[in-house]
């Protein structure tokens, strides 16, 4: 009896809590998905919280700039422009890949427009009545291509599929298990789900992700989702990693956007 409690001492001194390298700080915010406004909102309280950061800072997000909400060209435009308050890491989302691909190939608007896509589109200036109702779709691409700024293409091809720094491990989606995180495909680490989310082992290190929308932030002991649907719930999280601590920012509900 004894021996066995004794064992379990030594397993809880043993455990070592995740952590980033010293001296830095980061902000990881979640899907953006249109809400420029709230990306603005939480860029203004990253800049109040930057009063008491260490030298280096980096801001990370986890991809899906696009689609749903009204101002996906906003948002681009505003990350593409590169004056973000701290300097920033952007990964890919599977919305992004979809918005790509259309780019080369019109038949993609057939799905993706069933979610999110026609938002992205009208918000450059392209007329989605046709597309509403499931035609149109090459002339909505010579549209759409015509329109887009090449700054916003060049950062929606810079994106990447994942970072690694200290004991996190960054991705839109998550990974799969089982797998290094060293090899992961694309495709898991932009569109999978319940493999990864209902996973409790190991992935080697803490995966943060966004994709699959909850209520608040979710912490389990192996991965952290802050896809907290800004898009219809005008809440836009941030995680901020420092050292061994972890907490959150977010913007504000409001609900005048729901009516």
């Amino acid at each position: 009896m004894e021996f066995s409690r004794l064992a379990r001492w030594f397993e809880k001194k043993e455990a070592v809590a995740p952590k980033i390298p010293a001296g830095m700080r980061l902000y990881v915010i979640g899907d953006v998905h249109g809400r420029l406004d709230l990306l603005n909102e939480l860029e203004q309280q990253i800049r109040q919280d930057l009063k008491t950061a260490p030298p280096n800072v980096l801001t990370i997000f986890l991809g899906d700039y696009v689609d749903r909400g009204w101002e996906s060209a906003g948002v681009l435009e505003r990350l593409s422009a590169e004056d973000f308050c701290t300097p920033i890491c952007t990964l890919r989302g599977n919305h992004e890949e979809v918005f790509l691909q259309f780019l080369s190939d019109a038949s993609v608007l057939g799905s993706w427009r069933n979610f999110g896509g026609l938002e992205t589109l009208h918000s450059y200036g392209v007329n989605v009545a046709e597309t509403m109702r499931g035609a149109g779709y090459q002339h909505a691409q010579s549209m759409l291509v015509d329109s887009l700024p090449p700054r916003h293409r060049q950062f929606l091809e810079k994106t990447r599929l994942s970072f690694t720094l200290g004991d996190y491990f960054f991705s839109h989606a998550g990974a799969r298990p089982g797998v290094d995180l060293d090899r992961q495909t694309s495709n898991d680490l932009l569109w999978i789900r319940n493999e990864f989310l209902d996973y409790p082992g190991d992935f080697g290190k803490i995966v943060v992700h966004g994709h699959t929308p909850t209520a608040q932030p979710e912490i389990k002991p192996n991965r952290i989702n802050i896809d907290t649907g800004a898009y219809v719930s005008s809440i836009l999280t941030a995680l901020i990693l420092e050292g061994e601590d972890r907490r959150f920012i977010s913007t504000g509900r409001k609900d005048d956007h729901l009516k």
